[in-house]
């Protein structure tokens, strides 16, 4: 009864209150006595074996003290005292690491740690995983990214592209940075404001210091909009963005270098032209259900819209936006939108290679007349077109008619026409060595070559070609 009373006074766990009761109270605090076991020689000797060492880890070093040691006292490099060298191999890894923790921090230098205004603000902003997403969420919640255009290098400054997508109707904008700096991000993201068909009501972005600052997170305090971010390494956790980043960035700029206010310039040409084009014109999918079966994933897809079609067909859009967004799609002419994109992507191509852009007057008439056969031409994009490569000169192989050429060139001068196959058979019956039939065709490689020779020198009057550059060029098909 007595403990069932003291428990509830104190609100002690049961155990704990009988320890308390059962302890005689001392006036003297126990204190703890230390036995330094590795006094300094032992500590002195491990820092010389592990410079002798190359400065390696404690487990590697514990594997290694008796052999080392050893040949150290052998060579008279180290002679230690039998305590020390005993208290020495007695240690445990976790010793030799804890003895060398300053040492190695005086070397080596502290390891880099990250910022505190990082941590802080990552604990700060709530995680949102993909299917924390609700079904119905109104438009406004937005995922950002940064895309990089920097090339096969990342040295140096270069152009960066915001990109930022509308969770429910997929809604995508995108703005070109001159450099990779928080203030220009927030700068951004006020001036996209007003061009929105929504209000901004939430942005969700990854780990990367740019986002995670007191810059953003103030700002997004400061205009009640709710910041959220994914997951370390779970880039499926921004799949709505990721997605745009390569089906609309990397289609329109590709994959060059771009760098400078010049290319930025450039860059926010293409991204202006596009804006309307890829949010009134291109429709996309939308998830609708997932499920696993075994090792396999159903997927489940809405029927493809555009983002326009998806703002039109919600009921929490205001009548007001819904009449700006259809007056502005009466307005719009997708070929005339292509065309722009077309010529503001070939001043971006001309700046990724260094070269001047033309200024081309927009002639559409031309344009749309070209759409019916552009795709014989290949890739249609300036910012995705290769250079072509120059054709093969060089023999692969051994000329089997390198010899005899001089004798097939005066028969051929006799006789014009005489066929490959005769001739052929004319070099075996005279003696000129056996040519198997897989060579046929190459022979008759070499006399299309001349007679085309011929026939430009009898119809066109250009001099004939040197005999040498003649028969590279019949090699290079062979």
């Amino acid at each position: 009864m007595i403990l069932d009373e003291f428990t509830k006074v104190t609100g002690y766990h049961r155990k704990h209150a009988i320890r308390v009761l059962t302890t005689q109270a001392t006036s003297e605090p126990k204190t703890r006595v230390v036995r330094r076991v590795y006094y300094e020689a032992v500590k002195e000797a491990l820092i010389v074996l592990w410079e002798a060492s190359d400065r390696i880890c404690g487990k590697r070093l514990k594997a290694l003290l008796p052999l080392l040691l050893g040949a150290m006292e052998r060579y008279g490099h180290l002679q230690l005292d039998e305590d020390v060298r005993t208290r020495l191999l007695a240690m445990s890894t976790s010793t030799i690491d804890r003895q060398l923790h300053l040492v190695r921090e005086h070397a080596c230098g502290r390891r880099k740690q990250r910022s505190s205004t990082t941590n802080r603000v990552r604990k700060l902003v709530a995680v949102r995983t993909f299917a924390d997403w609700e079904e119905q969420l109104p438009p406004g919640y937005l995922e950002i990214d940064l895309v990089t255009h920097c090339g096969p290098r990342l040295e140096g400054s270069f152009v960066h592209t915001l990109v930022l997508t509308d969770i429910v109707s997929g809604w995508t904008e995108c703005i070109a940075l001159p450099v990779r700096e928080q203030a220009l991000i927030v700068e951004a993201i006020s001036g996209l404001r007003p061009k929105l068909p929504f209000p901004l009501l939430g942005l969700d972005t990854d780990n990367d210091s740019a986002f995670l600052n007191d810059t953003l997170w103030n700002y997004c305090q400061e205009q009640g909009i709710v910041f959220t971010r994914s997951r370390a390494y779970h880039k499926n956790d921004q799949a709505w963005v990721e997605q745009k980043n390569g089906a609309i960035v990397r289609k329109l700029i590709g994959y060059g270098r771009l760098q400078g206010l010049t290319a930025t310039a450039a860059l926010r040409r293409v991204y202006e032209a596009s804006r309307w084009y890829v949010n009134f014109f291109q429709p996309s999918f939308k998830l609708k259900s997932k499920y696993r079966q075994g090792a396999r994933v159903h997927k489940t897809y809405y029927r493809p819209e555009t983002p326009y079609a998806r703002l039109m067909t919600r009921e929490d859009v205001p009548c007001e936006t819904k009449e700006m967004l259809k007056e502005r799609m009466g307005s719009l002419d997708p070929v005339m939108l292509l065309k722009h994109i077309r010529d503001a992507q070939d001043g971006v191509m001309a700046l990724s290679e260094n070269r001047t852009p033309e200024v081309v007057a927009p002639d559409v008439a031309d344009f749309v007349s070209s759409l019916a056969t552009a795709w014989r031409a290949g890739e249609v994009r300036p910012t995705h077109r290769q250079a072509p490569k120059p054709g093969r000169w060089w023999r692969s192989r051994p000329d089997p008619f390198a010899e005899v050429w001089p004798v097939l060139l005066g028969w051929l001068e006799e006789q014009p026409d005489l066929e490959a196959k005769t001739m052929l058979k004319r070099l075996e019956a005279s003696g000129y060595g056996e040519f198997p039939d897989g060579q046929l065709r190459t022979l008759q490689r070499r006399v299309r070559v001349w007679r085309m020779r011929i026939v430009q020198q009898l119809v066109y009057g250009q001099p004939p070609a040197a005999p040498n550059q003649s028969e590279n060029a019949g090699a290079a098909v062979i």
